[in-house]
This record gives structure tokens, C-alpha cells and sequence, in this order.
């Protein structure tokens, strides 16, 4: 009677153990295979994007140009945060910016070409100056996304410093009133007045160093 009781706890011990190696096994073969690292995405191409670029400089690479109807300045991208500008992009193709002829433009670029088209239109970003007068009151919320130099503090936001005055005020008026659908700039802008966005555009358009404009000296088929 002992002996039956000691094989059965014996085959018992046995099987439990057979049990928990095939567990650990099973779930060692569970386990995700490891995978490589992903490879870093390329480096802007400046020289591509100016290639890219040739129609935008038809408004954006002559100084002093505006829109026509409404009639704006185009805006300022010398300087600004290619980072951003990917994101203006961005915002044009999926319809979060309306604004038909910037729509069919971006509609056209591919991911890369963006990037690329950002990097040469930029150049360099400009950096913060340290600078910067008396803020208005309309613009105390600005300055902390902006800069109070007109330097934004993050490259996923837009610099201001001496962007044009029309262009600010366009630009608020469309956030204001859904020609652009940031929910955050859409909710400040809702606040203000008239006189706020005229302050808030007098302000920043009038800081330096300022962002500028990238002449246009060449045609698509020039030599560098």
C-alpha cells in the first residue's frame, strides 16, 4: 500500500515537473523575437528641397508679395523652424489649413520632399536674442509658446520676429474663425478682440533679428 502511494506521488512529481518545463518553454517560445533598432531617418536634404522648391519661391522668394484675394503678405519662412514648417504643410494638405492654392501644393509633396522643401526654405532658424521690448497685455499668452524675442521656444512652433503685420493678423482671424483648426490656437484666438490681434501682430512684426525672405535668383533649370 506504501510503495502504490509513493509511485503515484512519484509519477505525480514527475508530471508536474514535466509540466512547468514545458510552461517555461512555451512561454520562452512566446516571447517576441528581438527586433533591430530602426534605422534613423534621413537627414534633411537642403539641396533636394531647393530643387523641390522652385514653385514656392513664385510667392514665397519675393519680397513684399501678397496674396491676392484676400490680400495678405505671403509669410516670411527664412529663419523659421523647418520643424514647423513640415507641420504648415502638414496642416495645408489635410485640409486643417484652407487655403486652395497652399492645398494643392502640399498635396503634392511627398513626406520627404517636405522635409526637404522645410530644411532649404529655413536655412538657418533663427535663435533666441535674450531681447525683446514690453510685451502688450493682448500678448502675455503668446510670448510663452512665441518668446517675448519672437523666438519661438520650440521648434514645433513658428518664430514671429518680424513676421509681417498683415500676415499675423490674417493668421489669427483664420484660427478665430475655423480657416485653421489648431484647438488650442483656435480657443485663444476666440478671446480676442480686434484690437488684441492688432496689438498681438504691431508687437511681434516689429522684434528683430526678423525672419526674411529666400530670393528667387534662379530658374528650375539653373546651375547651382
Amino acid at each position: 500500500m506504501e510503495r502504490g502511494v509513493s509511485s503515484r506521488v512519484g509519477a505525480l512529481a514527475l508530471a508536474l515537473l514535466a509540466a512547468t518545463a514545458l510552461g517555461a518553454a512555451g512561454a520562452t517560445l512566446a516571447q517576441p523575437a528581438a527586433t533591430s533598432p530602426a534605422a534613423p531617418a534621413p537627414a534633411p536634404d537642403a539641396h533636394h528641397g531647393k530643387e523641390v522648391s522652385y514653385t514656392c519661391l513664385g510667392c514665397h522668394g519675393i519680397e513684399g508679395y501678397k496674396n491676392a484675394y484676400p490680400m495678405y503678405s505671403v509669410p516670411e519662412l527664412r529663419g523659421q523652424n523647418p520643424e514647423y514648417l513640415v507641420i504648415a504643410l502638414q496642416g495645408y494638405r489635410d485640409g486643417d489649413r484652407s487655403q486652395i492654392t497652399m492645398h494643392s501644393q502640399a498635396e503634392s509633396l511627398s513626406p520627404k520632399d517636405m522635409t526637404d522643401v522645410a530644411a532649404f526654405l529655413a536655412g538657418k532658424p533663427l535663435v533666441p536674442s535674450g531681447k525683446g521690448g514690453p510685451v502688450p497685455q493682448a500678448a502675455q499668452l503668446c510670448v510663452s509658446c512665441h518668446g517675448q524675442d519672437g523666438i519661438a521656444v520650440a521648434p514645433i512652433y513658428p518664430s514671429l520676429a518680424g513676421q509681417h503685420e498683415d500676415y499675423i493678423v490674417r493668421a489669427l482671424d483664420e484660427y478665430k474663425h475655423g480657416g485653421r483648426k489648431n484647438a488650442v490656437m483656435k480657443q485663444f484666438a476666440a478671446t480676442l478682440k480686434d484690437e488684441d490681434i492688432a496689438q498681438i501682430a504691431a508687437y511681434f512684426s516689429k522684434l528683430t533679428p526678423s525672419l526674411g525672405t529666400e530670393p528667387r535668383p534662379y530658374t528650375r533649370l539653373s546651375a547651382d
